[in-house]
């Protein structure tokens, strides 16, 4: 009698205090062993829930992210963040004249979504070496082939933490980086001192702690260019690289890094622009099934973002129409398509995927699954809208140092 009062007075104060940490729907009754009954409950998930409340335009908005041109903020990427609800913006060198012009775009980005429900990506290419583009007042550092002649853990674990640092002071809070390449073809155009070095262990273990430095540091790394662009004599720029070897020589050596990163909890990886003629003979690894559901995900065990390389390079929009070829890619596994150039490609990636999912060419559970995993990974960085108020040149000083003290090792 006395366990069940107790019992009751616990319910009455579940229910009168609101039960804020708990979903009312979850709430069930269960009898134990010696007849009392108790309530048995279940945290809310605040991401599902997000989700719920959306609508297709927002749920469409959050599968891509979409460039701009120019110093400040247009009619066309305002259009883009306030009615198409896009999940972030890519910056690069031609959006960069300094730092003070850099932390006020970043702020009228974030102001322009101040009302949407879901903040935004602010993501940026900088691997450091000759793919950077922090403003002039920041030093360079070095690149990723430098860093691996070096062969040291803890200077690469730095090098994300100061990449970190530098991205912080503007407002960003994601990286294009690091590169798991392995730089194994010397007729590479594109990959070369991007690389690590040109082999699985150095690759691995140096990419791995300047992965854990920047996601240390709250800056989200996308690792890449899975499945590995090291073997390539083609730059995806300007056409469809190949790569001619099957799935046991690319488990020995290509596919291991990423394997290791994401054994190592890598939040998201950038599928490349490549054809594994041995693996899809019609696809290129962004847009190929067989790539990113049944290796990425199922083999490799993969549960994060995925999110595709530029499709607006030549390697994809020379061949296939840029909004046919989203929806092949979102269906063949990719969570977010990345569209860096023309206001009109990235307009018509949008529509074509909400299109494709009122026609029900893309189900309503592959899009929720996305969705879901888009917030999630913005949930775990507590992305937010926040703006700078002025830019503290102290912090570019002691990274300055840092950097200078990096490059003298």
């Amino acid at each position: 009698m006395k366990k069940s009062i107790i019992s009751i007075l616990l319910i009455s104060s579940l229910l009168l205090s609101g039960c804020n940490n708990y979903d009312h729907s979850s709430l069930a009754n269960v009898k134990t062993k010696d007849g009392v009954t108790t309530m048995k409950t279940k945290p809310i998930d605040l991401v599902q829930k997000k989700i719920d409340s959306m609508n297709l335009d927002e749920k469409i908005g959050q599968l891509v992210i979409v460039g701009l041109d120019g110093y400040t903020t247009n009619n066309n990427i305002t259009n883009l963040i306030k009615n198409h609800k896009v999940s972030g913006v890519i910056l690069f060198s031609k959006n960069v004249e300094n730092s003070n012009q850099l932390v006020s775009l970043i702020n009228s980005i974030k102001t322009n979504n101040s009302l949407n429900k879901t903040p935004l990506f602010i993501s940026v290419d900088e691997e450091g070496g000759r793919v950077s583009r922090m403003p002039y007042e920041l030093k360079k550092l070095p690149s990723n082939k430098i860093i691996g002649n070096m062969n040291d853990s803890d200077l690469s674990y730095n090098i994300g933490k100061t990449i970190g640092d530098e991205l912080k002071i503007y407002g960003f809070n994601m990286d294009f980086a690091p590169v798991l390449d392995i730089n194994s073809n010397p007729n590479n155009p594109i990959i070369g001192d991007r690389s690590f070095g040109n082999n699985s262990n150095i690759v691995s273990k140096l990419g791995i702690k300047t992965m854990k430095g920047m996601s240390n540091n709250n800056i989200i790394p996308v690792v890449k260019h899975f499945p590995g662009h090291g073997d390539t004599s083609v730059d995806s720029h300007i056409g469809l690289p190949v790569v001619n070897k099957d799935i046991k020589a690319l488990n020995s050596f290509e596919l291991l890094p990423f394997k290791n990163a994401i054994k190592n909890n890598a939040d998201a990886i950038m599928v490349a622009h490549i054809l594994l003629s041995k693996i899809d003979t019609v696809n290129p690894a962004s847009m190929s099934k067989v790539v990113i559901t049944d290796i990425l995900r199922k083999k490799l065990e993969f549960n994060g973002v995925v999110i595709t390389d530029d499709m607006t390079m030549a390697a994809i929009i020379k061949y296939n129409d840029i909004g046919d070829a989203a929806i092949k890619s979102f269906n063949a596994g990719s969570d977010i398509i990345l569209v860096c150039h023309e206001y009109n490609n990235e307009l018509k990636v949008i529509n074509s995927l909400k299109a494709a999912v009122q026609s029900k060419t893309i189900s309503e559970k592959r899009l929720n699954e996305s969705v879901y995993r888009i917030l999630k990974l913005k949930e775990k960085y507590k992305i937010n809208n926040d703006t700078l108020n002025t830019l503290n040149t102290n912090k570019i000083n002691e990274i300055n140092d840092k950097i200078k003290s990096i490059s003298n090792n």
